[in-house]
């Protein structure tokens, strides 16, 4: 790659190589040409002019000296060299990369908050029973609950590839950067790996809920059964996983770890509904960006049947009813609530839902627009099990 640098701040790039080299460096030579060779052709020119100092024609360049430019040009070469002299390393992250997308990071946010907010609430419940030797079992239980969420959403995606294709182009296999049998390699990991750690250290109670997890999760989108197909199928597996089975078993599990036998309280009735039926809305609405692929591919939803617009409206008088009832529950039953958290926070949180709502009307349904929608719906429930804890 030649660089031709002079007063007026012209900037050539013609040939490749494996090295620097100087052409011409004289403070009086009216320009200044580097020969810079690197098998990485990706190199922006933003990621160099800085370096060196120089200017678009719109601005005056300042004075540079020789020195200073031979030292910052001779260190954007070497970063050229340094970016493409490893295709091992490159290799590695683009595959961490592609298993991160094929864990569907906002899923795991999800189990990952609802988790920890249920094993919040019940050493808050129990503050003289915590120890430390408690953590490294929460943290089994975080992996375990981890990698049922991948298999599901792995399964998942490799049934779906010709749908997310169109979907959801995205997601690592149908984009082509993650093969079928590194996908089957994962998640055959994640149900043998979650198995045992619940298996070695959560009894079998806990055991078979989480086989009824991944068991519900398998049916979903595995043929023949391929309950996907079926829209009130399908709502109430999601329903009942991330809903019941997530906040009840968690819940369960650390009162266990605790050495108490499991008791409903009142706020964990609260979150356990309130989720289930978040869940539904999520079930429902998740259908929304991808109502292209699934009418291409002729599947039955909700969103194809009734339509974007029917869809949304739905979902979101769901979600407000869900946050009258809290409101509610917090009026009539102040011994179990905060007021002071309960009413305002969930108040502010239907609001949100109705302007986001209103948003979505006035883009006219795009595709952008629902994918927005659908994202903000999470961070309604990322939301709930935030202040959960504490009200």
């Amino acid at each position: 790659m030649e660089l031709s640098y002079s007063p007026s701040s012209s900037l050539r790039i013609s040939a490749v190589a494996p090295h620097c080299k100087l052409s011409s460096l004289h403070t009086n030579t009216p320009t200044t040409k580097l020969t810079c060779k690197s098998p990485d052709l990706s190199l922006k020119c933003s990621q160099v002019l800085p370096s060196i100092g120089l200017h678009s024609h719109s601005a005056r360049p300042k004075p540079v000296s020789t020195r200073h430019f031979r030292r910052n040009f001779i260190w954007a070469c070497t970063r050229v060299g340094a970016a493409g002299s490893d295709p091992l390393i490159n290799k590695v992250s683009d595959f961490r990369d592609a298993c991160w997308r094929f864990l569907r990071p906002h899923t795991i946010r999800g189990t990952a908050l609802g988790s920890f907010a249920l094993v919040a609430r019940a050493l808050i419940e129990n503050t003289n029973l915590i120890k430390l030797s408690l953590v490294f079992k929460a943290l089994s239980g975080l992996f375990a609950l981890i990698c049922g969420n991948g298999y599901i959403v792995g399964i998942n995606q490799i049934y779906d590839i010709g749908i997310d294709k169109v979907n959801k182009p995205y997601l690592p296999i149908a984009a082509g950067d993650l093969s079928v049998k590194s996908a089957w390699l994962l998640v055959i990991f994640f149900a043998v790996a979650g198995l045992s750690v619940v298996g070695l250290n959560f009894g079998p109670f806990i055991t078979s809920l989480y086989c009824l997890g991944l068991f519900l999760g398998t049916i979903y989108s595995v043929p023949p059964l391929r309950m996907k197909r079926f829209p009130v199928a399908a709502f109430l597996i999601i329903a009942t996983v991330r809903g019941f089975l997530l906040n009840f078993g968690v819940y369960y599990a650390t009162r266990a770890a605790l050495g108490l036998t499991f008791q409903w309280s009142s706020p964990v009735v609260f979150i356990t509904t309130f989720v289930t039926v978040f869940a539904l809305v999520i079930a429902i609405t998740k259908d929304l960006p991808d109502v292209e692929g699934d009418r291409k591919f002729q599947i039955s939803t909700l969103a194809t049947k009734l339509g974007v617009r029917n869809i949304a409206y739905l979902g979101s008088g769901l979600l407000l009813l869900n946050y009258v009832a809290s409101i509610l529950a917090a009026i009539y039953m102040p011994q179990a609530f905060r007021r002071s958290l309960m009413i305002p926070a969930h108040t502010i949180l239907a609001l949100s839902l109705i302007f986001q709502t209103r948003v979505l009307e006035q883009a006219n349904y795009t595709k952008e627009a629902i994918s927005g929608f659908y994202r903000f719906i999470w961070n309604l429930f990322y939301a709930e099990y935030i202040i959960f804890p504490f009200i």
